[in-house]
């Protein structure tokens, strides 16, 4: 990483000492303090101006709502409510959410692919043509595994001991990250959705799935440690994830994504990962992938 002294940011930006420090005072540009200099990363000024950069009328598109879309997560949700962001949540699922954010109705998605790449979700968005300034930010990795009734009645060990058994399986909606998941285990097993015994309707988020499982409804489904603890459920681990913040540029400048972001690197977000369980947090704050 490449890092300019005060005199060099302000001659690579072409702009005075005394209005760079007016910046650094405002928050506005992205720096950092080391024994007392401030140090600026280029690569980020190359981002910040970017995220600025002037575009014909009609071509900008408006700011987007302070809404982060896609995966419901219950330490993003206890971020959010907690980093004094203003940022609200909308959970439908991964694909939902960059759908929205596409369209411009949501500031960030919440992202967890699956698939055979190395890593699924720079795979996923490198691969979006209508995304060009992208920024994948990370959060957090998770743990998903099956869900069961307490004390696991059925002595479901294994997605193949629920296909061999027929238990009933409680369903994401198509699109969510745990249904993409889902189909990456049944391809691996040889199998697809026609052979399970499906609970219909979908669930829309992992506390929904959660609940069908308490209730009885279903007898297992997939969601994170996170949710089969906060439901006093049973868990088998099937597979660790990145579960990562996707947005335009312009908008990982924009306050509410900063608060947000900074929150990440306090102790009490770690804490609270832990109490939480099934989360590696420290992924959390890295830029995980940009164009």
């Amino acid at each position: 990483m490449e890092l300019l002294t005060t005199s060099e940011a302000a001659d690579y930006l072409r702009i005075g000492e005394r209005k760079l420090y007016e910046l650094v005072a405002e928050d506005r540009i992205p720096c950092s303090k080391v024994t007392g200099k401030w140090l600026f990363p280029r690569h980020e000024l190359d981002r910040w101006v970017m995220a600025g950069l002037a575009r014909p009328a009609g071509m900008i598109p408006p700011e987007p709502p302070p809404i982060v879309g896609g995966s419901q997560d219950d330490l993003l949700e206890w971020c959010l409510r907690q980093s004094g962001s203003g940022l609200a949540s909308l959970a439908e699922g991964t694909e939902g959410g960059v759908m929205r954010l596409l369209r411009g109705e949501v500031a960030a998605a919440a992202i967890h692919f699956h698939g055979g790449a190395a890593d699924p979700n720079a795979d996923a968005v490198r691969s979006m043509p209508r995304l060009h300034d992208a920024v994948l930010v990370g959060f957090a990795r998770r743990e998903q595994g099956l869900l069961l009734q307490p004390g696991n009645p059925r002595s479901l060990h294994s997605l193949a001991d629920v296909l061999a058994a027929g238990a009933r399986m409680a369903m994401r909606q198509p699109g969510a990250g745990a249904q993409m998941l889902l189909d990456v285990l049944l391809a691996r097993a040889g199998s697809d959705m026609k052979a399970l015994n499906r609970l219909d309707p979908p669930c829309l988020t992992g506390p929904d799935l959660a609940a069908a499982v308490r209730t009885g409804q279903a007898d297992c489904g997939i969601a994170t440690r996170a949710a089969a603890r906060a439901a006093g459920l049973d868990f088998v681990p099937l597979a660790w994830e990145s579960f990562d913040l996707l947005m335009r540029q312009r908008t990982y400048f924009q306050p509410p994504l900063q608060a947000l972001l900074h929150f990440l690197q306090r102790d009490g977000f770690a804490r609270r990962a832990a109490e939480l369980t099934g989360y590696d947090p420290h992924p959390a704050g890295q830029i995980r992938f940009y164009q």
